[in-house]
């Protein structure tokens, strides 16, 4: 059953899952703009994966609502290289918060899945009827399988117990606090580590894997957080729903996108002998638009302050 009624953050306790990564510490900066008590715990204290501790913690803190945006997410070199760790992890991470909350009485939930749950050759623009309707993408298929089974975990709890657990699905990220490895970040952060690295050694190529022809939608993670925010807010449905720009750019483009924002001047070469992933992965954000939530910062003004947080040295690992 969907509850229609708008859900009001002024005065609650909201724990944010995963409040030191990128995702979650973009949602703990745009919640500080919310009158609410916001709840963490370190990793160290509570790893996630162990759901009898997680229950046992939720039910002491009693939040009122949970933003899930823990995870161990990678690029597509993680995922082939881990396949256990992404699979066995996220499903653990899944059934500890979700059942940990509704034990808990968490009034509302909102799990973030990921657009490589959308089969390999989707008709684009991608609609959130299009799950299940096809393979997924061989490189990131194990994540994919663990946070279908998040959100149907979520949409489970809604139809069986009638709770208000919402999923999202967040296009491809960028910005603040990403982890900056040159082989298991994500295309952006490796991308601006790359050409900054070659800047520096004034190398006069930089290799990209690829063909650089795949088309790929990019959105800032300050924007994902304005957009979870909304939704928490406003929507309350079984079915998931998009989060994107509802624009792409091919890697190539988005390739010397990056090395503008950074200053390299060198060449760029495209590997191809490296996988390129799924051919094109464009979100239909109809249903968030008719909501009435739009981005706000364009690609390069976002990619830019990716870089300058690099420089920072927030996460370089």
């Amino acid at each position: 059953m969907a509850n229609t009624a708008k859900f009001d953050l002024r005065g609650k306790r909201v724990y944010v899952a995963g409040h030191r990564g990128m995702v979650g510490s973009a949602i703990v900066r745009r919640l500080a703009r919310e009158d609410c008590a916001v709840l963490s715990i370190d990793r160290a204290e509570l790893d996630l994966v162990q759901v009898d501790r997680v229950a046992a913690w939720l039910k002491d803190v009693k939040p009122d609502a949970v933003f899930f945006a823990a995870g161990k997410v990678g690029g597509i070199v993680a995922n082939s290289s881990f396949p256990v760790d992404f699979l066995q992890d996220n499903l653990l991470m899944a059934l500890s918060v979700i059942r940990g909350s509704f034990a808990a009485g968490v009034k509302k939930l909102m799990f973030f899945g990921s657009s490589c749950i959308y089969p390999r050759l989707s008709p684009q623009p991608m609609t959130e009827d299009l799950l299940l309707t096809g393979p997924l993408e061989p490189t990131n298929e194990w994540y994919a399988v663990a946070k279908i089974a998040g959100l149907k975990l979520a949409e489970a709890y809604r139809r069986q117990h009638d709770c208000d657990y919402i999923s999202v699905m967040p296009t491809n990220l960028y910005g603040k606090g990403d982890n900056y490895h040159p082989e298991h970040g994500h295309v952006p952060a490796a991308l601006i580590r790359r050409f900054h690295e070659a800047k520096e050694a004034r190398a006069p190529v930089v290799k990209v894997w690829g063909t650089g022809r795949p088309r790929r939608e990019f959105l800032s993670v300050d924007d994902l957080a304005d957009a979870a925010v909304f939704l928490m807010q406003n929507y309350s449905d079984s079915g998931f729903i998009n989060i994107g720009t509802g624009e792409d750019i091919t890697i190539g483009e988005f390739a010397h996108l990056v090395a503008a924002v950074v200053g390299y001047e060198g060449r760029i070469e495209f590997d191809t002998s490296r996988p390129d992933g799924m051919p094109r992965k464009l979100l239909d954000v109809s249903k968030i638009s008719a909501l009435g939530w739009r981005p706000r910062i364009h690609l390069k003004e976002g990619l830019a302050d990716a870089y300058a947080d690099f420089l920072r040295g927030s996460v370089r690992k």
